[in-house]
């Protein structure tokens, strides 16, 4: 195909297509003449990774660049690919301005963390991205007054390990190793949103069944108490 069909194929702008063949992100397509060059469905598929770990990822044209040669790499594994671009896509926090407290509480949170990954036999890396992310979580919970939140973290892990089933059950039959790694950051990006929404919606109805049901129950039986006594006292019974 020509640089316009894939252009309207893959919604990107002909002079985009252009630059991401410059930069080295997209191969350039082979020369059919001095100024005509042919693209083809490995093309259209590079480009569809390259447009969700931008708008989705949110990542920059050199972290795009990092996570495109781990995939072009042949002696990677997938998982050390899938590790690469999740690696990236998971936020990060600002460093603070030293203060002593402030370093105890972290350094308390990345032992429970670590706690956390021994006691559930996760093959996870020491220094990963999203174990930090969930250090720095709990020492900011601990900073507000609800450091006992800590003591849910097993119930929360229980449901990631759930999701992450289902995260990767998705994913696996993907074709290509692009298609994968796409459906990784767009599965990880917007399948956040996607659990945080549920969560929402299942607390809104935990919430309904827990205390909107014992004010409706105390409600009825003021009500009854309400009407026995009115009757007593028309009737002048005792």
């Amino acid at each position: 195909m020509r640089i316009g069909e894939l252009s309207r194929r893959t919604g990107v702008p002909v002079p985009t297509i252009k630059y991401y063949v410059r930069e080295g992100l997209l191969p350039a397509g082979r020369l059919t003449s001095p100024n005509q060059a042919s693209y083809d469905d490995a093309h259209e598929r590079r480009l569809r990774l390259i447009r969700a770990l931008l708008d989705v990822g949110g990542l920059k044209v050199a972290a795009i660049a990092d996570v495109l040669a781990a995939v072009d790499d042949p002696d990677q594994s997938v998982h050390k690919v899938l590790g690469v671009a999740t690696d990236l896509i998971v936020p990060t926090y600002a460093d603070e301005e030293p203060d002593a407290e402030l370093d105890a509480e972290l350094a308390a949170a990345r032992e429970e963390v670590r706690e956390l990954i021994a006691r559930r036999g996760w093959l996870v890396d020491d220094g990963y991205p999203a174990a930090e992310a969930l250090a720095a979580a709990l020492a900011a919970l601990e900073r507000v007054g609800h450091g006992a939140f800590s003591s849910v973290l097993d119930a929360y892990a229980d449901a990631a390990e759930r999701v992450a089933r289902a995260d990767l059950a998705y994913v696996a039959g993907r074709a290509g190793l692009d298609d994968l790694v796409e459906s990784v950051v767009v599965g990880t990006v917007l399948g956040d949103a996607v659990f945080a929404s549920l969560r929402r919606l299942a607390q809104a109805d935990v919430s309904a069944r827990v205390y909107e049901g014992d004010e409706g129950d105390e409600g009825d039986e003021g009500d009854e108490g309400a009407e026995s006594g009115s009757g007593r006292t028309t009737n002048g019974e005792t």
